[in-house]
């Protein structure tokens, strides 16, 4: 898992027989979790973890997912699931998130996800801090190919 720029966090995936449903490719199902996955593991290295949500006393939960199917994954491909966030609201936030094949570069997802950070005691929208604000540079738009 790693920064590919400062804006841009790099998720690896490999398709598991788990993935695979019965046309023999990845579930879409699966592209989702990854996009979860993904944001999850972003805010885990930036240092917003379970603990530090539950210190802050809110959490990010998903408003909507938004998703276009590319290209099919199949069993044993690695694939990069690429993610920034994009834009921030007074309590929410997009974040945008491609998903590359290793092998040949080829973008077979990607995703607009609308989050809305929920006060855990209310479980009503809350502003979002300055400090995640801080670590989630809101990246330029970026042209598609």
């Amino acid at each position: 898992m790693t920064a590919a720029s400062s804006d841009e966090y790099v998720f690896p995936v490999v398709a598991s027989p788990d993935d695979i449903d019965e046309l023999g490719h990845v579930s879409n199902v699966v592209y989702v979790r990854w996009v979860q996955d993904a944001a999850r593991a972003h805010s885990e290295a930036v240092g917003w973890d379970r603990s530090a949500y539950v210190r802050a006393g809110a959490v990010f939960v998903v408003r909507r997912h938004e998703i276009d199917y590319l290209a099919s994954v199949f069993l044993g491909d690695r694939i990069e699931v690429r993610t920034h966030v994009a834009k921030f609201g007074a309590a929410t936030c997009e974040r945008r998130t491609r998903l590359v094949r290793s092998s040949d570069g080829v973008e077979v997802a990607r995703s607009v996800t609308s989050w809305a950070f929920v006060a855990t005691a209310t479980q009503r929208p809350a502003r979002i801090p300055q400090e995640i604000r801080d670590v989630f540079p809101a990246a330029l738009p970026r042209v598609s190919p």
